[in-house]
């Protein structure tokens, strides 16, 4: 059964405030740069400490310890700046999963819409 019109159009709204929100921190005015940013989205291309600590983030956020934090600091971050980049680095990680989720969602329509 196909969508009616209001689920589209939430869905749609749904999507545009994701796509707002991810251009906002990455691309936004913040401390951190925009490469930086977009890396920690990307989970990719980041130097130690912060490839460590972003990892961590999209991964294993319950292992996210004091000390990955420090070295943070200690190569020359501010807190806003590790701020920054560990929620571009949450985000990121919530947005595949979330690609993931609607696209195996999709599929499974579209198989069960075949079958019928």
């Amino acid at each position: 059964m196909p969508p009616r019109r209001n689920e589209d159009e939430s869905m749609s709204d749904i999507r545009r405030a994701r796509k707002a929100l991810a251009s906002r921190i990455v691309e936004g005015d913040g401390k951190a740069s925009p490469s930086e940013r977009r890396a920690a989205f990307n989970h990719s291309g980041l130097a130690e400490p912060l490839r460590v600590l972003v990892d961590k983030v999209a991964r294993h956020p319950h292992r996210v310890t004091d000390e990955d934090i420090l070295a943070a600091r200690k190569s020359g971050l501010s807190e806003d700046q590790i701020f920054e980049i560990v929620v571009c680095a949450a985000v990121g990680q919530a947005t595949r999963q979330y690609d993931t989720a609607l696209a195996a969602l999709d599929a499974e329509t579209d198989a069960a819409t075949r079958k019928e």
